[in-house]
């Protein structure tokens, strides 16, 4: 199972709906026109199928519900981590976030990918900028679980296909991804 979890407003819900198109149509260079969204209060569930032989189960949670996310660590072998990069007030928060998911127990085992996403927009910081404010260089070394970071842009498609290669390289089995 893969949590994808994030602060309100990153874009979990546009990146879980372009992988779920990601799988029916195998590629993202037909990008259609930007799917509507609301805020997730609660949680989305969707069956992505990485390839031929993967299939994995994403369970987005809204970042409203960041107080009980750890209810669903147990379950998670892959974390996504959405943070939007255009976002500067938003940047401590979702570091935060962050090193309060990369310190759970039981999580210590799991993958994490971290999307830096909205790099299609104004006033997106650069990348040096962002590994600076949340440190990513001191998380990678130290964290006990693999850190992967790219950027993204859910809305027009940038940098998905290094998501799905990441996924399909991190997703155990060839069932559901636990």
């Amino acid at each position: 199972m893969c949590l994808l979890l994030g602060p309100n407003g990153v874009g979990k819900t546009l990146l879980l709906k372009r992988l779920q198109n990601y799988a029916s149509k195998n590629s993202f260079t037909e990008m259609e026109d930007v799917p509507a969204t609301i805020p997730t209060v609660g949680t989305n569930l969707a069956n992505i199928n990485i390839n031929k032989r993967k299939e994995l189960t994403v369970r987005e949670l809204g970042g409203t519900m960041a107080p009980i996310w750890p209810s669903y660590f147990s379950d998670a072998s892959i974390i996504i981590f959405v943070i939007d990069a255009s976002n500067r007030v938003q940047i401590s928060a979702a570091c935060i976030e962050l090193l309060s998911v990369l310190s759970a127990e039981p999580l210590q085992q799991a993958s994490v990918l971290i999307l830096l996403n909205k790099i299609d927009m104004p006033r997106t910081m650069k990348l040096g900028e962002l590994k600076y404010l949340l440190r990513l260089e001191d998380l990678q070394r130290t964290a006990p679980q693999p850190i992967t970071v790219l950027e993204t842009s859910a809305r027009n498609g940038q940098g998905l296909s290094e998501v799905v290669r990441w996924l399909a390289e991190n997703t155990k089995g060839s069932n559901n991804g636990s």
